[in-house]
């Protein structure tokens, strides 16, 4: 591995790693940054995956207590939801033409920015409940379906589902933000991890790159959060989104 990638790669998780311990956002940073280093599209989408997985699972385990607080009877239908989304879009990703990915990136990037930038407001709304009754505001079904287009995507691509799970929570009723996001995180590792496992099976995932972005990324997570916690969330957000706008355009221009 060349020293300039590894040094481009090191620094992408640690960022990457920082930014998904307050704002979310970091595959906007792993992903194209291996995607520079000259790693293919596919392996470099497993990659990035694997490299975030240790840090999703380290943020479920931290909301553990509000997660044994709120007990839904959605909870396991949404685990295997999840699983099985998860797997779906990892199996669609192994079985894409690494062409036709490569074509779908700069759109996969523009939902992913238009999900990132739009999500809270999108969330906000749906949490709004215009005078209905307490419990769930859309039918069982129809959440568990959201939940699985969305563990479909989160495995094929990844970059925005904590947006899109938090709009799936909001209209199953919950409010309490803390207990979305132990939801969230939770439901997240199962997506990522099951992913995870698929692709190490396939053999996609180019471990150096891997083992050197998931030092950088629990350093970032784990070393850098205090101060970028002392941040104005605001800036961070938009820093988010100047990024995944810059990313974006780049591949549209590229592809």
């Amino acid at each position: 591995m060349h020293t300039g990638n590894s040094a481009l790669l090191f620094l992408a998780a640690v960022l990457g790693g920082a930014l998904n311990s307050v704002a979310g956002g970091g595959s906007f940073i792993g992903f194209p940054a291996l995607l520079v280093a000259g790693i293919p599209p596919i392996q470099a989408n497993a990659t990035n995956t694997v490299a975030l997985w240790p840090g999703s699972l380290a943020s479920a385990g931290a909301f553990r207590q509000e997660l044994s607080a709120h007990h839904d009877r959605l909870f396991w239908p949404f685990i295997i939801t999840s699983l099985v989304g998860g797997a779906t879009g990892a199996l669609l990703l192994l079985h894409t033409p690494q062409a036709t990915f490569t074509r779908m990136i700069p759109w996969l990037l523009l939902l992913a920015t238009v999900i990132f930038t739009f999500g809270g407001q999108i969330t906000r709304k749906l949490r709004q409940r215009q005078g209905k009754p307490e419990g769930h505001l859309l039918s069982a079904p129809v959440v568990l379906g959201l939940q699985l287009l969305t563990a479909i995507y989160g495995g094929f691509f990844g970059a925005g589902i904590g947006i899109l799970m938090l709009a799936t929570l909001a209209v199953t009723g919950m409010e309490n933000i803390h207990e979305m996001n132990a939801y969230k995180n939770i439901l997240a590792t199962c997506i990522n991890g099951i992913a995870v496992v698929a692709f190490i099976v396939a053999r996609v995932v180019v471990w150096p790159q891997a083992v050197l972005m998931i030092v950088g990324a629990i350093l970032g997570g784990y070393g850098t959060a205090s101060f970028v916690r002392r941040l104005d969330p605001r800036y961070v957000r938009t820093f988010v989104i100047v990024v995944a706008c810059a990313m974006t355009a780049y591949f549209f221009h590229k592809y």
